[in-house]
């Protein structure tokens, strides 16, 4: 059953649409609201700039004038030439006075207040038959330009606003728009579920900037569709693997109930359901330790030791066995490396143990050790025996995994050999790899060097030798 989506806003998310079209907005008002103050600014000064040169032509005007006017000598005459200066000129006052005196000319004045007018002084010579020395206070009303840049203020301020809305709503209608392909990802997505463990999202329609994203998702999807069918293959082979020696104790518990049993007969099947339990406490117990490596547990370092001496030391575990198929061992190289000796005794007792299982009988088995490289030691088996096709090799370490499809000896190796040594090798910061040709097999696994534990200390395992598991 596929999880219901989360409402929107749910768990304090915040719309995409919804912060794309407010910062739409909100650049969109900036950058109208910065023009329309430009333009308002640009011609405030240009206003005031036409108003001071007004001022200072009109200046030279009456400057003239009265220059004209004083060769008259004519009071009577200089007020008519200046009447016929001020003559549609409402916007101007003007007023010619003298010390002491009367004004000569007087026109428009005190009309209006200080902040609606622009005015100017200076002096001025008149002939002595008007009276001498005087100035002249010519201004101008600037009402009608008030006006105007208030008109115009209001106008810009009402299409800024206009403008922001207009743009603001095409703009959330766009980024919806934009966001349709996200909308349809999202419907894909709420498709995918274990059932259709095969669907991956569609890159069709989705942007540039997308893209990388979808590419990783479905990359994931990949690795958890490997993830899911190992898993559900681990089930079934651990349902398998537990099921067989259960229906032996469930049938042996059975018939020995069905009628009155002597106490030798009783003894005899305990034994025999107690190898059974054993059996499934050793498939039990390789779980939980495959369990635990996976979850990233890391092997306690013990001070260096001698690899050969190591591993002499598991050839002498597996004497009789080797024996038995008439094997000879011989063991390669050497290292000194800081490793979990029970952990490395165990890997080893395993590759030992599917070599005595799987080589030809009279052959001998080779342990080599050495150096893969600076960082890392390898100890490898090698034996000869039937040649493991090449399509088998990358599987040989999973869980329960058979080359042999019949299971058979599946009694006595339950399939986690090889993957407890890859464990084992992954927890040393080491890899396990196999090949296989006609001069032989050779199984192997490396460990990190170290000089010291990553703790600052040497700890000894409590991890024993374990007994072979087949491959």
């Amino acid at each position: 059953m596929t999880p219901p989506s989360p409402a929107p806003g749910a768990l304090g998310a915040t719309s995409l649409r919804g912060r794309l079209s407010r910062l739409f907005a909100l650049q969109t008002m900036v950058g109208l609201g910065g023009v329309c103050a430009v333009v308002y600014v640009v011609i405030a000064l240009t206003l005031a700039h036409r108003q001071d040169e007004l001022l200072a032509h009109k200046r030279v005007a009456v400057e003239r004038l009265l220059n004209e006017g004083g060769a008259v000598h004519d009071l009577a005459s200089i007020r008519h030439l200046l009447s016929d200066f001020m003559a549609g000129h409402d916007e101007l006052s003007l007023a010619v006075r003298q010390p002491g005196r009367a004004p000569v000319f007087e026109r428009n004045m005190g009309r209006h207040t200080a902040p609606l007018h622009k005015g100017v002084s200076f002096p001025v010579t008149l002939s002595a038959a008007v009276g001498g020395p005087g100035w002249v206070e010519l201004g101008y009303d600037t009402s009608n330009d008030k006006q105007l840049l208030s008109r115009l203020f209001w106008t810009l301020l009402s299409t800024a606003l206009v403008g922001t809305l207009a743009v603001s709503a095409s703009g959330f209608v766009l980024v919806k728009k934009g966001l349709a392909p996200l909308n349809a990802l999202a419907r894909q997505t709420a498709t995918l579920d274990a059932r259709h463990l095969d669907q991956r999202l569609d890159l069709a329609g989705q942007s540039e900037e997308i893209q990388p994203l979808l590419v990783q998702f479905n990359a994931l999807l990949d690795r958890l569709q490997v993830a899911y069918q190992h898993m559900e293959a681990f089930n079934a082979d651990v349902a398998h693997e537990l099921n067989n020696p259960l229906s032996i104790l469930i049938g042996s518990c059975d018939v020995a109930l069905r009628r009155p049993r002597s106490a030798a007969e009783l003894h005899e099947v305990l034994s025999s359901n107690l190898e059974e339990l054993r059996r499934i406490a050793v498939i039990v117990a390789d779980m939980l330790f495959l369990s635990n490596a996976e979850r990233g547990a890391s092997a306690r370092r013990a001070p260096p030791a001698s690899m050969a001496r190591l591993v002499a030391e598991v050839v002498d575990y597996h004497d009789a066995v080797l024996a038995e198929s008439q094997l000879t061992v011989r063991v390669l190289g050497d290292a000194q490396a800081a490793v979990d000796t029970g952990l490395v005794r165990r890997a080893v007792s395993n590759l030992l143990g599917n070599a005595a299982r799987y080589a030809l009988q009279g052959s001998r088995v080779e342990v080599r050790i050495g150096r893969a490289d600076p960082r890392h030691v390898s100890i490898g088996v090698h034996n000869r025996g039937p040649v493991i096709a090449a399509a088998h090799l990358p599987r040989l370490f999973d869980r329960f995994y058979r080359i042999d499809p019949s299971r058979t000896n599946a009694d006595r190796n339950h399939g986690l050999g090889l993957a407890i040594v890859a464990a084992i090798a992954k927890m040393h910061g080491g890899t396990a790899s196999a090949r296989s040709s006609q001069s032989g097999t050779l199984v192997q696994f490396t460990l990190q060097m170290w000089e010291s534990s990553p703790d600052g200390g040497f700890g000894a395992s409590d991890t024993a030798a374990a007994e072979p598991t087949g491959r």
